[in-house]
């Protein structure tokens, strides 16, 4: 057997201005008193002056504010009948029972969990989510705590995600964690909208706040790192002297300067790779004989 979930929709509330009811709900309560000291022996009088303050604290029971994004939403026994988003003081009948939610902007920063990205390596990532309340009637009445639903909503998207990516080391044009911040946090925002849409709250953005390799391999990825830093400016330095050389050979071909068989170019270019790209400065040697002795 199949059962279906009902979505609540908001829809608005049938209020009245509160002011003028405040002021209709103080005109009984004291006009009451006054009808009965008239003539406290006229029971007709008497039964009206008291029925007429009852009214007014009836009047001033259904009384309630409201601030910018703010919402109130109105139900009788249970059965929603609208929300209402008016601002300042307003009024319902007094035996409609009232929620109030807000509908401001919130800032929410998740926990740090430590995860395993796509490559298995456990990572530490939290994030930071600008959300609101779009539908009261779906945030109030389609689940349980709202607040609580898109808080663990935002760890499943999260642990999702960090699925689908590599921390800082993915294949060719593969997109990852650490590389690719504005991409990740565009399919984070896309997950998470579609995560908490049935409790009515919208996703204005969602950025990932903490990004690290968990403790216990911090230490060797640093490492890695390290030894990849090193090779890639050792690459550069090597294409660079390679530059160099090549720039020079040519320079003394067209100059004359000297001539130079495939040899001494050979020996000439060793020495000068091993001079550029050597890790301490080269030191002079005084050569007194010839080129070729």
């Amino acid at each position: 057997m199949t059962t279906t979930h009902s979505k609540s929709t908001e829809r608005p509330a049938s209020t009245a201005n509160g002011i003028l009811m405040l002021l209709v709900g103080l005109a009984l309560i004291i006009g009451g008193p006054v009808l009965v000291a008239q003539d406290p022996d006229n029971i007709p009088m008497l039964l009206t002056g008291i029925f007429a303050a009852i009214v007014g604290l009836l009047l001033l029971c259904g009384l309630y504010s409201l601030q910018p994004n703010e919402g109130m939403a109105i139900l009788l026994f249970g059965d929603y009948r609208g929300t209402d988003r008016k601002t300042g003081l307003r009024w319902v009948l007094p035996w409609y029972s009232r929620k109030k939610i807000s509908l401001r902007v919130r800032n929410l920063t998740s926990d740090k969990l430590k995860v395993n990205d796509k490559r298995g390596n456990p990572i530490e990532i939290a994030a930071n989510v600008v959300w609101r309340v779009e539908d009261s009637a779906q945030a109030l009445f389609d689940v349980d705590d709202y607040q609580a639903f898109v808080n663990i909503q935002v760890d499943t998207g999260l642990r999702d995600l960090a699925s689908h990516y590599a921390y800082d080391h993915g294949e060719e044009h593969e997109l990852t964690l650490r590389a690719d911040a504005e991409d990740v946090a565009t399919r984070l925002r896309d997950e998470l909208v579609g995560r908490v849409s049935r409790a009515g709250v919208s996703i204005d953005e969602a950025r990932l706040a903490h990004l690290a390799y968990a403790p216990e391999i911090a230490g060797a990825m640093l490492k890695r790192q390290q030894a990849e830093a090193v090779l890639s400016a050792r690459r550069l330095i090597v294409r660079g002297a390679v530059g160099m050389v090549e720039n020079a050979l040519t320079d003394l071909g067209e100059r004359g300067v000297v001539e130079l068989d495939e040899d001494r170019k050979a020996m000439m270019v060793s020495n000068l790779l091993v001079v550029l790209c050597a890790d301490r400065e080269a030191q002079p040697v005084v050569n007194t004989g010839t080129l070729y002795g």
